[in-house]
Parts: C-alpha cells; sequence; structure tokens
C-alpha cells in the first residue's frame, strides 16, 4: 500500500516523488503540502502531476491512472457543431482575458477546488506567458473559455467553463487548432468525463502517459499566443 509523501514548502521546487508510487485509492494522490510558487507548479507539470484541493485542506498534488488526453488532431468535429459553427456570429479570442475566465471556472463550478489560492497561482504563471486562457465571446459577453500551461509542446488544460450551448467546445476547438499550427501535440485534461470523450480524448495508463510527456514536454513553449477576438465561424472551416 503507498503512503502519502508530505512536502515541506521550504523544499526544492522538483521535490515531487515518482507519480508511479501515486496512490490507488484516492486514486492518483500523489502528495501534500509545499506551495503554489511558478516554480513548483511548472516542475509538477514536467512530471505529470497537478494540484487539486478544497478550501481548508493543504495543497493535494495528483497523478491518476489512467491519464485523459486529447490529441489535437483527434478532436472530433461533428457535422452538427460545424454547421452550428457557421449560423453563430460569436467571437473567439486568446489570452486577452485570463482573469476572466478563470474567475467563471471558478464560479460556475459546484465543487470548490478553485480556490482563492489556486486563481491566484494561475494568474501569476499567466503573467510569466507560461498560462493561457481561451475566450469565446457572444454579444460582448464572455459566454465561455478555458485556461490551461502549456510547457514545450505539451499543453495542461486546467478548466473550462460555458454559459451558453456548446461554448466549451467551441474553446476546445479552438486550442486544438492553435496546437496543430504551433507543434503542440499533446493536450492534457487530466480526468476522463463524458462530454470530455465524446469530444475525442482517450485514456492511456499512467506509464504510456509519462512516457509520452517526456518526450514533449522539454524544450520552450509553442504557444499559445495572444490573439485578438476574431469570428467563431472560421473554425468550420480549418
Amino acid at each position: 500500500m503507498g503512503r502519502l509523501a508530505w512536502l515541506d514548502p521550504g523544499s526544492p521546487p522538483d521535490s515531487f516523488p515518482d507519480p508511479r508510487l501515486a496512490l490507488a485509492e484516492p486514486e492518483g494522490l500523489l502528495a501534500a503540502g509545499g506551495d503554489l510558487s511558478p516554480a513548483r507548479l511548472l516542475a509538477a507539470y514536467r512530471r505529470g502531476i497537478f494540484p487539486w484541493y478544497q478550501a481548508g485542506q493543504p495543497v493535494l498534488w495528483w497523478s491518476p491512472d489512467p491519464r485523459a488526453v486529447l490529441f489535437p488532431e483527434h478532436f472530433r468535429l461533428t457535422r452538427r457543431l460545424r454547421r452550428r459553427l457557421r449560423g453563430l456570429d460569436w467571437e473567439i479570442s486568446v489570452n486577452q482575458d485570463f482573469s476572466g475566465v478563470i474567475e467563471a471556472c471558478a464560479t460556475t463550478r459546484t465543487d470548490t477546488w478553485l480556490v482563492p489560492a489556486m486563481r491566484q497561482a494561475y494568474r501569476r504563471l499567466a503573467a510569466l506567458g507560461h498560462a493561457h486562457s481561451i475566450e469565446v465571446i457572444a454579444e460582448g459577453r464572455l459566454v465561455g473559455g478555458l485556461y490551461g500551461v502549456a510547457l514545450g509542446r505539451a499543453f495542461f488544460a486546467e478548466s473550462m467553463f460555458s454559459l451558453a450551448s456548446d461554448a466549451s467546445k467551441l474553446a476546445l476547438l479552438k486550442l486544438c487548432r492553435l496546437c496543430r499550427d504551433c507543434g503542440i501535440s499533446l493536450v492534457d485534461c487530466q480526468m476522463p468525463t463524458p462530454h470530455l470523450l465524446s469530444l475525442g480524448v482517450q485514456c492511456l495508463p499512467r506509464h504510456r502517459f509519462l512516457a509520452l510527456l517526456g518526450s514533449v514536454v522539454t524544450g520552450p513553449s509553442q504557444g499559445p499566443w495572444p490573439e485578438p477576438p476574431g469570428p467563431v465561424a472560421a473554425l468550420a472551416e480549418g
């Protein structure tokens, strides 16, 4: 039976145990403690580890098995969604309203894992150029989006939200188009859901995910880059 590791806030940022030592119950829990400094967050992502915890808990670090991933070229753009795209007068942008996206991700969910400390940590990563957002806008209002962290040729999708039908799907489609254009080959979706699986997400055993991650996470980030609002309908033609 595995044993939960404890991280001291003063410990080196990369002092995580091997992800393969994560507990089986609860599935994927690897360590507790530490902090949400940019250096520790980036070290965690490079090792296939991410933070997730509730208010009142220490920071909890996870590496679940299996792992939900999306290869950008495998996004499932159905004929229905393509037709809908052509009829929408919405807009979509990149890195124009990171704070708005992360606040919407926090306030539109029923759970509370995006606590203020987590939101502030990802704002710091965004200011450093590591975290990115995609915004879906209808009639001047933010109706959908996602945010995550880019490292090398990997994008770690953290959360998304939707206030209008298909808005989060469009944000994920935009992410996949950006990844294709700038050489990102892997989108980490962490945990599978029926919604994600319907869009082309698949599950990999943790050992396969970690091996794949090691081959794509090094080197400078490839994007995505800031992009002003443009028509959502253009996504139907990509």
